[in-house]
């Protein structure tokens, strides 16, 4: 299936683009460093006959695979994303696996599900690249049945992930062009204010809204960490068109900013995250209100 009504916010060209390609040529790496977040969001799906999952932002894949193995024969996890290369390896994965998971292009923005299809609406940093959450997550709550859960994970402020932003830290003096994060904009930081997302959803019709800290370790093979930030964030993407020379000096200098973080032949460094949890309220549920 192809995307239908998408919305053209940038982030369409963004992982239609080079930062879609970077993460499929990384996939297994990131699996491998986010499987602990994965494990968190297969746990909080019930199985049972008929169970349907969707999961947002899926990219690759790799949790949407976990959940349908979860699932079993009887139940079905979709996943959505609006990057056509994360979907295409999505896909061929599946295909390999000769799983009962499928994926669909689309913005999960805009994008026209079935009404109360879902039993449980899962993301693992999915969530944050909408230029509209709550058009989005109402959206979402469309798609589910009453009392479907929503458990998402997000990352929390990025002065909380300092490993997270050591590559444009470091590099800033040597790329001068670098763009600057905005706060609230779509991105890896943008529900990092508890408060935001918690107003977010419960201005697009959910209920019993949680959002609690959680901290993981989390850990890189110290043999990827320099495919690792010359591929991916701002630095790996200005690095795709830099020239040798400048290449070569950020990656020197980005590559000795991270030396407090290994340890031998591993990476490590403590993801600091939004377990945020929400429930689909029932049409009776919302007159009692």
């Amino acid at each position: 299936m192809e995307v239908t009504h998408q919305t053209d916010n940038g982030q369409a060209t963004l992982w239609n683009g080079r930062s879609g390609h970077a993460w499929v040529d990384a996939q297994e790496v990131l699996d491998q460093m986010f499987k602990p977040f994965e494990d968190l969001l297969v746990e909080a799906v019930c199985a049972g006959p008929g169970h349907r999952v969707l999961d947002v932002g899926c990219g690759t894949g790799s949790t949407t695979l976990a959940v349908a193995r979860r699932l079993g024969a009887k139940g079905h996890c979709i996943g959505v994303d609006i990057s056509e290369p994360m979907i295409a390896a999505a896909r061929a994965r599946a295909e390999r696996e000769d799983t009962t998971a499928s994926f669909l292009r689309a913005d999960a923005q805009s994008h026209a599900f079935a009404p109360a299809s879902f039993d449980t609406i899962i993301s693992r940093f999915g969530v944050m690249f909408f230029d509209n959450p709550v058009q989005a997550f109402a959206n979402l709550r469309r798609a589910a049945r009453d009392d479907a859960a929503l458990r998402c994970i997000a990352w929390r402020s990025a002065a909380e992930n300092p490993f997270m932003t050591t590559a444009e830290r470091a590099a800033a003096p040597l790329l001068p062009g670098m763009p600057a994060r905005k706060p609230d904009a779509p991105g890896q930081f943008a529900f990092a204010d508890r408060h935001r997302v918690a107003s977010i959803l419960e201005e697009s019709g959910w209920a019993d809204i949680d959002v609690r800290p959680l901290d993981v370790d989390c850990l890189l093979p110290e043999n990827e960490l320099v495919g690792y930030l010359t591929r991916l964030g701002p630095v790996g993407l200005i690095l795709q068109e830099a020239n040798e020379r400048t290449r070569t000096q950020v990656i020197e200098t980005v590559r000795a900013a991270f030396e407090p973080y290994v340890h031998g032949a591993e990476v490590r460094y403590t993801a600091a995250c939004w377990m945020v949890s929400a429930r689909a309220p029932s049409a009776s549920a919302l007159q009692r209100g």
